[in-house]
């Protein structure tokens, strides 16, 4: 079986505090696959080593089939990554950031205009190309940053809470945006979350974090059947494998500082 992402026992550890304590799980080519887990759980850490911002204290990570300890540099050119905190730049309009970020990664004129204008019209923001991302709800602001991340045509997507501050409105869109982008490219996506309507959603496969190891692992309904309790909910699940209760769009400025927020006890 072919897998775009391969982790082996991985872990992390910060002095004396182990955030990441030997996890396994594979992402196969074409998946959305879903880490969910209460804030602290270890998931941002987990991102954060798989794209390659942070080294792991041990284990094994694989992107594309390449090993992340010698081919850093390497995995980042097959990885599309959208962080929790806000990437998207104010001062600038949508069209600008893209060519921004084209730019940076040196793709031609040609290619430049021909990826900006697809990104544009596949998350709907054609008509918002020239307002400045100020005037943007929250939404519209997390399509633009998923149409940064995949502007150079990546093998693997990954999302750190990519709904965090919608309203369901604007999250069932970025969903959307997603399946579409999944069905048109063959694009893998690996996607942190706590609302478990996102996960049954979206994801064909999930692993629950809690305190830095995975509780659980597969199928949404294989999941529920674990639970001994027929009639079980995801949130059951949730509830179920990690003894934690859920937590429970705006503008550019709540979206900006409700990130925030939240990363610090990510």
């Amino acid at each position: 079986m072919n897998f775009s992402i391969e982790i082996k026992n991985l872990k992390k550890k910060f002095k004396d505090f182990e955030a990441v304590g030997g996890i396994t799980f594979n992402v196969e080519k074409g998946e959305v696959f879903g880490l969910l887990g209460p804030n602290g759980a270890g998931k941002t850490t987990t991102i954060r080593m798989i794209t390659t911002l942070m080294p792991p204290t041990s284990g094994e990570i694989f992107v594309a089939g390449y090993d992340a300890k010698k081919y850093g540099a390497t995995i980042r050119k097959y990885i599309g990554y959208v962080p929790q905190a806000l990437s998207a730049d104010s001062t600038l309009t949508g069209y600008e950031n893209l060519l921004f970020v084209a730019k940076l990664l040196r793709l031609s004129k040609k290619e430049r205009e021909e990826r900006i204008d697809y990104i544009l019209n596949i998350l709907n923001l054609k008509d918002a190309e020239n307002r400045l991302i100020k005037e943007y709800s929250g939404g519209m602001i997390r399509r633009l940053e998923i149409g940064q991340a995949i502007i150079h045509r990546p093998e693997v997507l990954i999302l750190d809470e990519p709904t965090v501050g919608l309203d369901p409105v604007a999250r069932l869109n970025v969903w959307k945006v997603l399946e579409t982008l999944r069905k048109e490219t063959g694009l893998t996506i690996l996607i942190t979350t706590h609302y478990m309507e996102e996960a049954e959603a979206i994801c064909g496969r999930i692993a629950i974090m809690n305190s830095g190891k995975i509780a659980a692992m597969g199928t949404p309904e294989e999941l529920k059947l674990k639970t001994g309790n027929p009639d079980a909910t995801l949130e059951d699940v949730f509830t179920f494998f990690t003894k934690n209760q859920l937590e429970s769009g705006g503008s550019y400025r709540e979206t900006s500082q409700l990130r925030k927020r939240i990363q610090r006890f990510s």
